[in-house]
């Protein structure tokens, strides 16, 4: 085993690296102490420094735009890219050549993940990368600096050569996962599993509070993990249980991606300050525009840094006599802030309200599909409905006994406040809220204490995998023009099936042809947690089950004749990563076929 267990946060927003050292022995409860990497990055031209996280921007200079070795670290000389507080401040001026919400795109299924798209709104001039490649970017800036450190410098001692936890959110689908490991292994990170970031958030929890956890809940308690970060909404439930006479603690269940989260409150609050200016934001150009959703994430962060100011400056440069000659100024008011982000994204509503599935215009400039309403509290009051219905509980909607958050959105007392009414309100009785000590560098943390739990220390959370995931079979039917064979579901996973299983998938025998690329339709869900291994589903409701991108495997032929078909049964395997294999094994010999997950979508280059 490796000397130390690393957890790295691979957020929209900001990347940290938490770490302990572990030795076998002692007491199972003990913990080792957990302590965070201070990263070095470039702060300002010829001006490296180390911060608690780095930003998840990354600024893709033009050639000769700084002078020979201006974005230089110690371990990397002649820097044409920079990553962390210089990408996301300089970028800001010029948001044509910075790479922002990397991790938005690597769940977003409409692109091509691993095509060069990114900076999405730059100039046909600026050579563009992957949303893989992004992500890989900043993970190999923690691999250096962790090499580069005195963590890093014993024998063994690397980062490549540690066990490192890397979370994702609880609502990031199989694709997403994959592509998550793939970026971690162009960094150079081979020893790498997967855990979902509002259960590492409440690893945190249980590391701050030792001991004392088991005085906060009680049996029959479920917790929500209200989690909202730069790009993402997620919710869990947690449960407390009881065995062989003491506390335990189960996952109950995920929420949908919901992609609504910081990037979305920017981008509010620019088209608020975009209305005090004289022409609004119709007089602004695409990279001006941009530029103001920065410009106000900064402005938004001080006043939620110093609650007694009042308002806080809002800057972004001109661009020539037809805007406003030189920079355009602006002010964020407090008060605009709290009507913007509070009644906005955390309005007071009934227990019983939807999220609206209408498009808003104003939230889809920047290319990414965020959820059509930006009012967290509905699809928190749709989660809660929801999964009321899936685990059979009595009432309407699951009541948590008490929340905890998560994502640099709550660190603003005002937010965290008004979901908590709100859950008040529906309840009938105050919900408390369980503290965390620091949402910026909880999840990293938390995901180094699961190393731990790994290794039998601490207090595991139990669950499996959050959804069940299905194979899509047409029925066979004559063809009919203009009309679509109907789809069955076959459940190959089951909900709650433990991560390093593997089971067959019972059910019909199925003919894969061969010497031809064979296409799997791909289902889930987040509330059928009552199919077993091989269930057929022949009608859902679409709230129930969503596909998912396609899978893809080109079969050889071996031995048959082009064209033959295979009969075969399905062989499914969660594996320690966190991520899903499923395989094709023929039912006549040994041969098998691994099902490839399909990210490049129809009509991509």
């Amino acid at each position: 085993m490796s000397r130390y267990v690393v957890g790295v946060d691979l957020g929209t927003t900001n990347t940290s690296l938490a770490f302990a050292e572990t030795a076998a022995g002692g007491d199972p409860a003990d913990t080792s102490p957990i302590e965070q990497l201070p990263i070095p990055q470039v702060v300002g031209l010829n001006d490296v420094a180390a911060r608690p996280l780095l930003p998840s921007f990354l600024y893709l200079a033009a050639p000769k735009e700084f002078p020979a070795g201006a974005l230089d670290l110690p371990w990397k000389a002649s820097a044409d890219r920079a990553a962390g507080v210089f990408a996301r401040e300089h970028g800001a001026k010029s948001p044509g050549r910075l790479i922002s919400s990397a991790k938005s795109w690597l769940s977003h299924a409409g692109v091509d993940r691993r095509s060069a798209i990114l900076p999405w709104s730059a100039p046909p001039e600026v050579e563009r990368i992957s949303p893989v490649e992004a992500s890989a970017a900043y993970l190999e800036h923690l691999r250096e600096a962790w090499n580069a450190s005195p963590a890093g410098k014993g024998a063994g001692d690397r980062l490549e050569e540690q066990e490192v936890l890397l979370t994702v959110p609880a609502s990031f689908d199989a694709v997403a996962r994959e592509l998550t490991v793939e970026a971690a292994t162009r960094a150079g990170l081979a020893n790498v599993t997967l855990i979902e970031e509002p259960q590492a958030a409440f690893y945190a929890w249980l590391a701050m509070a030792g001991e004392r956890w088991r005085k906060q809940v009680k049996v029959g308690d479920v917790v929500l993990v209200c989690d909202v970060g730069g790009g993402t909404t997620d919710f869990t439930l947690i449960a407390v249980t009881e065995e062989d006479g003491d506390l335990s603690l189960a996952r109950l269940a995920v929420g949908e991606h919901i992609l609504l989260g910081g990037d979305n409150m920017d981008l509010a609050l620019a088209y608020a300050v975009a209305a005090t200016l004289p022409k609004g934001m119709e007089g602004l150009d695409a990279v001006q525009r941009v530029a103001l959703g920065h410009a106000c994430r900064a402005a938004k962060e001080t006043l939620f840094a110093e609650p007694k100011k009042k308002s806080a400056p809002v800057t972004i440069l001109g661009r020539g006599s037809k805007v406003i000659g030189g920079s355009i100024k602006a002010e964020l008011e407090r008060e605009m802030l709290n009507q913007v982000l509070v009644d906005g994204f955390l309005p007071f509503c009934e227990p019983t309200d939807q999220p609206a599935r209408g498009r808003r215009v104003g939230l889809t400039e920047i290319g990414l599909p965020y959820a059509a309403d930006p009012a967290i509290t509905r699809h928190l009051a749709r989660f809660l409905g929801r999964q009321a219905g899936s685990l059979h509980a009595s009432g309407s909607m699951i009541l948590p006994s008490a929340v905890l958050f998560n994502g640099g959105v709550f660190k603003a007392d005002v937010l965290r406040e008004r979901v908590l009414e709100v859950l008040s309100k529906w309840a009938g009785q105050a919900v408390p809220e369980l503290k965390s000590d620091d949402l910026d560098l909880a999840v990293a943390r938390g995901a180094a204490y699961y190393g731990q739990v790994r290794r039998g220390k601490g207090v595991r959370i139990r669950g499996g995998v959050a959804r069940s995931y299905y194979v899509g079979l047409e029925t066979s039917a004559p063809a009919v023009p203009g009309v679509a064979p109907e789809l069955k579901a076959l459940c190959v996973v089951p909900m709650g099936m433990e991560e390093g299983t593997q089971a067959d998938v019972p059910g019909p025998e199925l003919g894969l042809v061969v010497g031809e690329s064979a296409v799997f339709r791909f289902l889930s869900s987040t509330t059928r947690r009552d199919d077993a291994v091989g269930a057929m589903v022949e009608r859902w409701n679409p709230e129930e089950i969503q596909e998912l991108a396609p899978m893809e495997t080109a079969l050889p032929v071996e031995g048959d004749l082009e064209g033959a078909t295979v009969p075969v049964r399905l062989h499914s395997h969660v594996n320690e990563v966190g991520t899903l294999e499923l395989s094709c094994l023929s039912t006549r010999d040994d041969r098998r076929w691994k099902l490839e997950f399909n990210v490049r979508e129809p009509g991509a280059d």
